[in-house]
């Protein structure tokens, strides 16, 4: 394929795109395919000639098409959102046709220089504390795009554990990195999403879930009793991972109690608010941040909810020498002159992978095309959407809400055993129309519906509520019968 070719093809690649988004809510949301569809539909082996470009195409939607979940479609409503937008498309295309591989600042001072800045954007928009800018005054912090959520956890987990054994190393020389890491304690609630838990599995040590209250979030005084506890038998408290916005149910630890805690005990602080850090653009929602001045690291998801399309995982921390002090590996190629400079980043002493792509590209375009005010519109439209479902559940006295609704998520089940609201989650996955996914809340179980799709509107809205609620009335009246049916459902 030439440039010619490239052009020409470029140009039908995003009319199918367009196409393809367009007409989205007319496909079934959910595959119908079983495990193992695709392999029969293609050759066992790569083709030793070339292919036509047209007969490419046209497996797309014979190969690929069938066994895609559309997750920008207005009738998915599971998991939490995962952010689309054209602007954001555009910079991935350009993204892609620069190529480069920021690494260090060196490798393409742009790719480094924009992100810095885009992340003082962001955090401006936040309103975070001055320490997590690297334009804050005395700042010695800065923030990175991650790839996810997920990997900045495990960042934030593996640079307290460095920072934890060389401080303890520093007055116990004898001490090896294995006696230590035997004593090592980390903490999190039992809300939190399994990738907090993975990490200390990567990271080879000990983590302790402690209770949620009743609204699902943590307390100060819980964590301050399981640290005490452990400290009492010999082990060293070290990290702890506060949750804004767990995936069960959107709940929201208490930084203000949790806060304290950990810096009174040398607890490194992480804040993982993957889905619901884009809310706090918003002034009425920015009070749930409230003491991010006292964690060590912060991370959301603009990827998520803020119209920049994956991958795009927001990290900031308070002193970046924490990170490069964990990750830093320095091989003569990778050095350059500005090493050391006070305004150049070099992001490979930040992550695990070494390679980077262009991603703040995304940020650049989709800031500026929106503005401020458009992302707090698409936050504000998906809570509004939200409350208006919820409306319609607690309209209906067959049903109940299992948790607050604050932002874009809701949680309900059918009144009665788990047998029933399994059956009524069953029967939406046959069904096709909508897509969503279960959790459990205090033994419950619970149907999670998230607004997730940027052109999801009230007529869709109001069409899965009928949807559910039909299927809710056909459920047998075995065991675990049915309660009585609530109001009329309002069709719009």
């Amino acid at each position: 394929m030439d440039s010619a070719e490239f052009r020409r093809r470029g140009k039908e690649m995003v009319d199918l795109i367009a196409d393809y988004l367009d007409n989205i809510e007319e496909r079934p949301v959910y595959p119908g395919v079983e495990p193992g569809y695709l392999r029969p539909l293609i050759p066992s082996e790569a083709p030793v000639d070339p292919d036509n470009y047209e007969d490419i195409i046209k497996d797309v939607e014979r190969v690929i098409m069938p066994g895609v979940t559309h997750w920008h479609s207005p009738h998915f409503f599971a998991y939490f959102s995962a952010a689309q937008s054209f602007p954001a498309m555009l910079a991935d295309m350009l993204s892609g046709g620069i190529g480069c591989i920021g690494f260090s600042w060196a490798a393409s001072p742009a790719c480094t220089e924009l992100e810095t800045v885009m992340m003082d954007w962001l955090g401006k928009m936040l309103k975070l504390p001055d320490c997590f800018l690297f334009s804050g005054v005395n700042s010695q912090g800065g923030g990175i795009i991650q790839s996810s959520a997920s990997e900045a956890t495990l960042v934030a987990l593996l640079a307290a554990r460095c920072k934890t054994v060389r401080k303890i190393q520093a007055s116990n020389p004898a001490l090896s990195d294995g006696e230590i890491f035997g004593k090592l304690v980390s903490y999190t609630s039992e809300q939190c999403h399994s990738s907090v838990e993975r990490a200390a599995l990567i990271g080879g040590v000990k983590m302790r879930k402690v209770p949620s209250d009743s609204s699902f979030a943590l307390r100060g005084d819980a964590l301050k009793k399981m640290v005490d506890e452990d400290k009492a038998a010999g082990l060293i408290p070290f990290y702890f991972c506060a949750t804004l916005g767990t995936t069960p149910s959107c709940a929201f630890d208490h930084l203000l109690e949790l806060g304290p805690i950990c810096n009174e005990e040398n607890i490194w602080m992480h804040i993982d608010a993957a889905y619901a850090g884009s809310s706090f653009i918003c002034p009425e929602y920015r009070h749930i941040l409230n003491g991010v001045e006292f964690a060590d690291s912060f991370n959301f998801n603009p990827h998520k909810w803020l119209l920049v399309n994956f991958d795009c995982s927001a990290m900031w921390v308070k002193r970046k020498a924490d990170l490069v002090g964990a990750f830093k590996c320095d091989p003569l190629y990778l050095k350059h002159k500005n090493q050391g400079s006070e305004v150049m980043t070099d992001y490979r002493h930040w992550e695990i992978p070494m390679g980077r792509r262009f991603r703040s590209l995304k940020m650049w375009f989709v800031f500026r095309m929106y503005g401020l005010s458009g992302l707090q519109a698409h936050i504000r439209k998906h809570v509004s959407l939200a409350k208006e479902f919820e409306s319609l559940v607690r309209a209906d006295d067959r049903f109940e809400i299992c948790a607050e609704v604050v932002l874009g998520l809701v949680c309900f089940r059918l009144k009665g055993t788990n047998e029933l609201s399994q059956r009524l989650h069953e029967n939406i996955v046959k069904s096709r129309e909508i897509h969503l996914v279960p959790c459990r809340l205090d033994g419950r179980f619970v149907l999670r519906f998230a607004i997730c799709a940027r052109t999801t509107e009230p007529r869709h809205i109001h069409r899965a509520w009928h949807h559910i609620a039909k299927l809710a009335s056909q459920l047998s009246r075995g065991p675990g019968k049915m309660p009585e049916r609530g109001p009329a459902v309002i069709e719009t």
